[in-house]
């Protein structure tokens, strides 16, 4: 029993397994196809598309039914992407096995790739198991690979929105057309610099002949600046070259992070040291005790930038490279060995001894460090050490904590201390806070380790002004910077056994000055104060209160002498130190206003100082900074408000710079969570209106300017203000409130009112305003209602100029500032937009009235017609009509394109009909009409949108052909009858002419699938599109005449789309326009032409098809019943013949095929045109096709004769002639003079002189009779030079070949019929009949002559019937003259034929087994041809067949009749010297004939027919033998002039063959005497 499925939800199945359907009733299925159950039965399922198939075919999925009825979907519940990859796979599978076919490999193989891949993304979003984050980032890679394979498909562009595909019934056309990527957008957002970030990873450092442990550091160095740009990244390695923490193996990698696009510009390296910790020199033991450590240097390696950053940067991957490590020939320039290396100064440094060295792999990321850290976490698990640039990044992200303080040990003097030779020193430092207590790990040597408390330098070996250059960072808390200090103690490292490091001296330096500044970024020189080994820093007291340098010498003048720590005059430490810090300041000014309250009386000054104070600075300090200023003002507002307001729109304008414009999340924090200035709004209020009401006054306006430019931020302020005060005291002062913002905004627009025309300095304070004025609404909407807002805008927008001629720039800041008023949240109101339309569209009206700024305009209008409902539409008024005045203007044509199309999309009947009746004259209306059917044409040529964007060319036609249905009354009311306009009507026909024709439009071209989408969703609009024709050509009424014959040629390309309803919808129109014009001329003379013109030009262009031929018989049935029935039937039956021979043509042209075909189809065409139709034009216009054709192959004499058949239309006249084809106007005597002339050089190409001498003597006649002797003697020199070359050139003779066509398989014009052939030089019959099988593939080779039954003449497939015929020449004269050379004769025996003959041998009765001759009767075939050969084809039709039987002895006679011909020609020519030397060809020929008529020939014919009872019994042959005999009496002459002629020239090596062939005639002789003697006496017997 069938059970309903219907209320079941889960609706939706897809196929796991395909079904073939080869049971009853069974439905075909393909895996993966999804299909609906309607009914299911004991384990089959029963579908909508009608048919049964097994339940366990299927996987059952929730779906969603739509539309329920008829035309129901089903919709899977599940991610949209998710189906749209199923849909796309299922599409590609077909293309990509096409691929293959088509033998395109490397897109078939990339593709295959591509598929895989999307199968496995497809899985992973099915599993449900990703995050939010993996589930986008799948979504993007998905979308990625769906658009490439589209792309390279050719298939449609998908447009998308959040990586899912976007339906253009729910969005607006103009935001559809955004989603190409469209043009470009008014207002552009300030964009965030993506940093890059370098992933480094050291895999092994192969130069293992330390034996040591050693410390690799990895920094950037710019060579330009020649310094270091990035902290360090550390290695440490055991002695064997492994990690000295066994958890880091395979873990040593570092990102260094935050270098912008400056950065990768520069002359960047990566530079790796090597620092060794062990004895004092490697290969000496003697120097210093085993047990004593010492960091020395050893070597270092430099990798450029430049030479890695194309190659990682293409790359998703990591890429090796290997470093060389050089150690350094004198340690006193260690500090500059990585300059020396990249500078190439090879004395000093020494290359290592093999190419080995760090190995060390690369990889460079792109984008923000939370994005970084998404796409990659794999190099995240790995632990890899963040090493961040020296200083800020390009960009301070908020939230970015840090304070770290960079120190540089650059170099130091030392004295030599009565020691004979220099020291070894070893710097140690510490971090000490007040108290005097170290601070633990507060001291980085390079990311990748763990901070240290103490810092060792390196020793450099026996060098008392060492030269470090070391880089090492100080992470010290905040919290302890302050009172904290450094300590350096320098130690002389001994060499000797003990190996001891003895103290002799050290420096300090506090990390705060006393003002509260921290240490200042540049170069230290620290004093050197003594001390020994014994010395205790227990009270670091002592030396706190001693000057740390010179400049603290100058703040201490009062220092005893007798401290326990005595300065060494001659030695110094210099240190070099940079502060990034986000919580510290070096700024003396800065922290003066931080802290204004101990200085009061200053406050002006710091206030004003506050501009030069660094942005960094500020942006660290912000809140801070913002609290101070508020308490300032609100300390004394009279006294500072002023400054105060004038150092707040410094810092609101400080973040609009790129390098801080992130930190405004910070300011908005600040605004909304700090900020509690309740009475500031008050005091900004009045500054920013005092600024604007001087804007008319002030010369320089450089600080109004900054003031406009920070109007959103100010506004801020202030709203957030009043509402601390309003919610302070209940709401008071809430009208005065109000009125200060309402006598802000009179200020407002009176500084836009001003005329700036003529102040450069107005024009920029105006542009300012313009610029910031739409980023204050959303402050006005918390504390006004919409209404309010909108009219404040309002009013604003109102007071500028109405105007274009205000100058360009402020043109372009007033529409920008207009955009983003309709791009803001205000705008999204119902309520103002009902205020702001009108004035937003006053001002487009302007410009587009005078072509003023349209690409704005177009944006403007774009924007508003995403949000804009059509309810709202009525605002528009004449918009439409300004769109399309402006709308083909190339540069920004897709914008106005969106806005057009998005408003006529919006519209109804009643806004159509309100627009319509605004016009005041017909004049207008019939201007509009003209506009937008002008535009709606040239969306349809011209390439606006990218040829795959199919889904805009739908939208578009949609729109095009609902506008038509709405304009087409008004042009039938307005212009019809006596107010008929034919340009108006004429458009719009060419519109829908043009719109059926679209391409895209054309659903026989796409796929099922693709097919039934778009027509479930649109219908078939040229359906739609034809009905609105004919509909609109009824009602023309008498005005039809108008169209005809202009309109046939375009109706005519409208049947020739494959669609039957629209050709039906059109036939009649034909009927109508041969009736009309029958009325009026009595004939359709016109109709008839222009059909057949424009029949010819369109199919040749590739359109119509098979079920074309049958157009016209809906035409037939209606001109049955008209009174000119007769020639209308006959005109039609003609075209519909064309119409067969025109798609063959076009089948021919547009295939690969074969030249022959090609031109056996245009001859069949051109003869159509000549015999039938006799259409002079087209005739001559396919002559010179043909003849292209043949000059293509090379059928020279081919092309001379087809042109001669236009030669031959023209006369010897001076009839002036107009411009035609590739001819100039001309008369026609120097037409037909120049077709001559090439027609003689064609026919001598194709060395056929015999026909192009008459031509010479025709051009010689014309000549003669003008007296144009120059002409005439070229032309007879030429006539005299194709004699020579008739008599010296070698020429061939060609074979000719029959061949028969059958069945119906084969084109119209072959289709069981038979050609002759004329064969290529050297060709013979089996290499033709590979040719031809060859050009027709498909066809079977017929192995017998006999001619074919009815079953292969209408078979469906082709058969080929092929076999050599012989010419029978039609000039026997001239073979029969003996002088006559054979050279000429040759000429005539194959030239100028038209009949073919076939001879097939057969016995009719019993063979005689003694003699066949006597049975042996000849089926002799000739075949007549339609035209000679040569002619304008090598192939021409068989017009007729003649059938003969030829009897024994008939045949007898023909066998040696020819053969006397033969020889007699081959003697003469030897006889003549026509053959010289080798005269084997003769001693062949007379060999052959003698010995054939021993051995039989000859005796044979004897024996058959002189026998006397053949003669007694055919008294009817008395004369035929009598012919037989005379004829072997002349062979035996012949051969003896042969043999005469053979003994003058034979070789004397050949006597013994000469003698044979004589004895061999003597016999011949003997028998044919007896014969005679014999036929004589049967003669006399019968006689009596």
């Amino acid at each position: 029993r069938w059970i309903s499925s219907k209320k079941k939800k889960k609706n939706g199945k897809k196929m796991v397994c395909s079904f073939r359907g080869s049971v009853s009733h069974g439905l075909t299925l393909e895996l993966g196809e999804t299909v609906q159950i309607l009914e299911k039965c004991e384990g089959k399922s029963f579908s909508r598309s009608i048919g049964i198939f097994p339940v366990g075919y299927i996987h059952l999925k929730k779906a969603v039914v739509t539309n329920r009825g008829q035309y129901e979907t089903v919709i899977p519940l599940e991610d949209p992407i998710i189906t749209e990859v199923t849909s796309t796979l299922q599409e590609w599978s077909v293309l990509w096995k096409q691929l293959y076919v088509k033998h395109k490999v490397d897109l078939f193989y990339k593709l295959r790739h591509v598929m895989n891949e999307l199968i496995d993304l497809r899985r992973q979003l099915l599993s449900g198991h990703l995050t939010q984050d993996q589930v986008r980032e799948v979504k993007r890679h998905i979308t990625v690979r769906l658009d490439w394979g589209n792309e390279h498909l050719g298939l449609d562009l998908v447009p998308r929105k959040e990586f899912e595909m976007v339906d253009a019934d729910q969005i607006s056309v103009s935001d559809l057309y955004k989603m190409d990527g469209g043009k470009q957008r008014h207002g552009d957002s300030c964009r965030m610099p993506v940093p890059h970030h370098l992933f480094v990873n050291l895999k092994s450092f192969t130069y293992n002949t330390i034996g040591e442990d050693t410390d690799i550091f990895f920094s950037l160095y710019d060579l330009r600046e020649g310094k270091q740009i990035s902290e360090k990244f550390m290695v440490r390695l055991n002695k064997n070259g492994g990690p000295k923490n066994p958890e880091k193996v395979d873990r040593l990698c570092a990102l260094f992070t935050d270098l912008s696009n400056k950065d990768m510009k520069r002359d960047l390296y990566i530079v790796s040291q090597v620092i060794r910790t062990g004895r004092m020199l490697l290969n000496d033991s003697k120097k210093g005790p085993p047990h004593v450590q010492y960091r020395r240097p050893y070597g270092c390696a430099v990798l450029a930038m430049s030479d890695v950053l194309q190659t990682i940067s293409e790359l998703k991957e990591e890429k090796d490279f290997v470093l060389k490590v050089y150690t350094c020939n004198n340690e006193n320039e260690w500090y500059q060995i990585h300059e020396n290396i990249i500078r190439k100064s090879s004395t000093k440094y020494t290359a290592p001894s093999t190419n080995y060295g760090l190995i060390i792999s690369l990889q460079l990321l792109r984008g923000d460090m939370e994005q970084v850290r998404r796409e990659n976490p794999m190099i995240f698990n790995r632990g890899v050490a963040i090493t961040r640039k020296l200083g800020f990044p390009d960009v301070i992200m908020p939230g970015d904590i840090r304070n770290d303080l960079y120190l540089m040990l650059e170099r130091g003097d030392f004295e030599r201390g009565g020691k004979s030779v220099q020291k070894n020193i070893e710097v140690t430092m510490y971090v000490l806070y007040a108290d005097g207590e170290i601070l633990k790990e507060c001291i980085s040597l390079g990311s990748g380790e763990h901070n240290i408390s103490e810092y060792r330098s390196f020793v450099l070996y026996h060098n008392n002004s060492p030269r470090w250059s070391e880089v090492i960072k100080l992470p010290i808390p905040i919290d302890r910077f302050r009172g904290s200090h450094l300590r350096f103690e320098f130690r002389h490292c001994s060499t000797k056994d003990k190996g001891e490091k003895k103290l002799f001296g050290f420096a300090f330096t506090p990390l705060m000055r006393e003002d509260g500044t921290t240490l200042s970024d540049e170069s230290h020189e620290l004093y050197v104060y003594k001390c020994d080994e014994n010395t205790t820093f227990s009270n670091h007291a002592l030396y706190l209160g001693l000057p740390c340098c010179k400049d603290d010498f100058n703040g201490c003048p009062n220092i005893p002498s007798s401290l326990i720590f005595q300065r060494s005059t001659k030695e110094t430490l210099w240190i070099s130190t940079q502060l990034s810090s986000t919580k510290l300041t070096q700024n003396v000014d800065l922290l003066a206003l931080l802290k204004w309250k101990a200085h009061p009386e200053r406050v002006m000054d710091i206030l004003g100082r506050l501009r030069h104070v660094c942005g960094e600075e500020i942006v660290k300090f912000l809140q801070d900074i913002l609290d101070t200023l508020f308490s300032i003002l609100d300390d004394n507002t009279d006294k500072y408000g002023p400054l105060v307001f004038q150092s707040l729109v410094f810092i609101i304008n400080l973040l609009r710079d790129s390098k801080f414009y992130h930190f405004r999340p910070v300011m908005d924090t600040y605004i909304q969570k700090h900020f509690a200035g309740a009475l500031a709004y008050k005091e900004l209020i009045r500054c920013l209106k005092w600024y604007m009401d001087r804007s008319a006054e002030v010369v320089r306006q450089d600080h109004i300017q900054e003031a406009m430019r920070a109007l959103e931020y100010l506004f801020k302020f202030i709203v957030q203000s009043r509402i601390l005060y309003s919610r302070a005291t209940c709401g008071m002062e809430e009208d005065q409130f109000r009125a200060s913002i309402q006598e802000l905004f009179q200020s407002i627009r009176f500084v836009l009112s001003l005329d700036s025309r003529s102040s450069e300095t107005l024009i920029f304070t105006q542009a300012a305003l313009l610029n910031s004025f739409p980023a204050i609404f959303d402050e006005l909407l918390q504390m006004f209602t919409v209404q309010e807002v909108a009219e404040f805008v309002r009013g604003t927008l109102g007071s500028m100029p109405s105007t274009v001629h205000i100058g360009q720039s402020m043109d372009v800041v007033k529409l920008q500032s207009i955009a983003r008023t309709v791009d803001s949240r205000l705008f999204s109101f119902p309520e103002s937009r009902r205020i702001l339309l009108p004035v937003v569209l006053h001002h487009i009206h302007l410009h587009l009235r005078q072509q003023k700024e349209l690409l704005i305009c177009s944006g403007i209008l774009s924007s508003i017609f995403s949000i804009i409902k059509s309810s709202s539409l009525v605002h528009f008024g004449q918009c439409t009509d300004w769109l399309t005045r402006t709308c083909p203007l190339s540069d920004w044509q897709g914008e106005y394109v969106s806005c057009l199309l998005s408003l006529l999309r919006q519209m109804s009947e009643i806004h159509f009909q309100h627009l319509l009746d605004n016009f005041q004259s017909k004049e207008e209306l019939k201007e509009f009409l003209l506009k937008i059917f002008c535009v709606f044409r040239n969306l349809m040529k011209l390439s606006i949108f990218p040829r795959d964007w199919n889904v805009m060319r739908l939208l578009t036609s949609n729109i095009i052909v609902s506008t038509t249905q709405y304009l087409s009354p008004a042009l039938h009311k307005s212009f019809t009858d006596a107010d008929f306009d034919f340009k108006v009507w004429n458009s719009y026909f060419s519109l829908a002419v043009l719109f059926i024709n679209q391409p895209s439009l054309q659903l026989e071209t796409l796929t099922p699938a693709k097919r039934k989408k778009v027509f479930d969703k649109y219908g078939d609009m040229r359906v739609m599109m034809a009905y609105e024709l004919f509909s609109m050509w009824q009602n023309l009424g008498e005005n039809k005449i108008h169209f005809i014959p202009g309109m046939i040629g375009p109706f005519l390309g409208v049947t020739l789309v494959p669609q039957i309803e629209v050709r039906n919808i059109m036939i009649p129109i034909f009927h109508d326009m041969m009736d009309w014009e029958q009325r009026k001329n009595g004939n359709f003379k016109q109709v008839e032409a222009e059909l057949i013109d424009k029949l010819d030009s369109l199919v040749s262009e590739g359109k119509g098809d098979e079920n074309y031929r049958e157009l016209f018989s809906f035409l037939l049935e209606k001109i049955e019943q008209e009174t000119w029935r007769e020639t209308g039937v006959s005109f039609v039956t003609s075209v519909t013949r064309l119409m067969e021979r025109l798609l063959d043509y076009r089948d021919c042209m547009k295939g690969d095929e074969t030249e022959n075909k090609k031109i056996g189809c245009t001859v069949n065409l051109l003869n159509f045109y000549k015999s039938e139709i006799n259409k002079e034009e087209m005739y001559i216009r396919y002559i010179h096709k043909l003849c292209d054709m043949h000059l293509q192959a090379e059928n020279y004499t081919e092309a001379a004769f087809t042109l001669l058949l236009y030669w031959e239309l023209l006369h010897w006249e001076e009839r002036p002639l107009r411009e035609f084809l590739h001819y100039p106007a001309q008369s026609e005597w120097h037409r037909k003079e120049g077709l001559c002339r090439k027609v003689i050089h064609y026919f001598n190409k194709g060395k056929c002189w015999e026909y192009g001498i008459p031509l010479c003597r025709e051009l010689a006649f014309q000549y003669e009779s003008l007296y144009d002797y120059q002409s005439l003697s070229w032309i007879r020199k030429m006539e005299a030079a194709y004699y020579d070359n008739i008599m010296e050139q070698q020429r061939l003779e060609p074979e000719f070949f029959r061949v028969g066509f059958y069945g119906r398989k084969f084109p119209f014009f072959l289709r069981n019929k038979e050609f002759v052939c004329r064969g290529h030089d050297y060709e013979r019959l089996e290499a033709f009949q590979q040719r031809m099988l060859g050009e027709f593939p498909q066809a079977i080779a017929m192995q017998h002559p006999n001619q074919p039954d009815e079953g292969i003449l209408q078979g469906d497939a082709q058969y080929l019937q092929i076999y050599a015929v012989n010419p029978v020449p039609e000039n026997i004269d001239v073979l029969q003259m003996d002088r006559v050379p054979d050279r000429i004769k040759s000429f005539y025996r194959v030239n100028n034929v038209r009949r073919f003959r076939y001879d097939r041998p057969f016995h009719k009765g019993s063979k005689d087994k003694d003699n066949e001759f006597k049975s042996l009767w000849i089926e002799r075939t000739t075949l007549i041809l339609t035209h000679p050969l040569p002619g304008i084809s090598r192939w021409f039709e068989v017009d007729k067949r003649e059938l003969i039987e030829v009897s024994p002895l008939e045949n007898a006679i023909y066998v040696v009749e020819n053969k006397n011909q033969e020889l007699r020609t081959l003697i003469s020519q030897y006889q003549h010297k026509q053959l010289h030397g080798n005269i084997n060809l003769l001693s062949m020929c007379l060999n052959g004939v003698i010995d054939a008529a021993v051995n039989g020939g000859i005796a044979r014919y004897q024996e058959a027919f002189f026998d006397k009872e053949y003669i007694s019994s055919h008294p009817e042959d008395t004369e035929k033998i009598t012919q037989l005999k005379d004829l072997m009496q002349e062979q035996v002459h012949i051969l003896g002039m042969g043999l005469a002629v053979h003994e003058k020239l034979v070789h004397p090596e050949m006597r013994p063959l000469h003698k044979k062939l004589i004895d061999h005639l003597n016999i011949i002789l003997r028998d044919i005497y007896n014969f005679e003697n014999k036929l004589k006496q049967t003669c006399t017997l019968k006689h009596v």
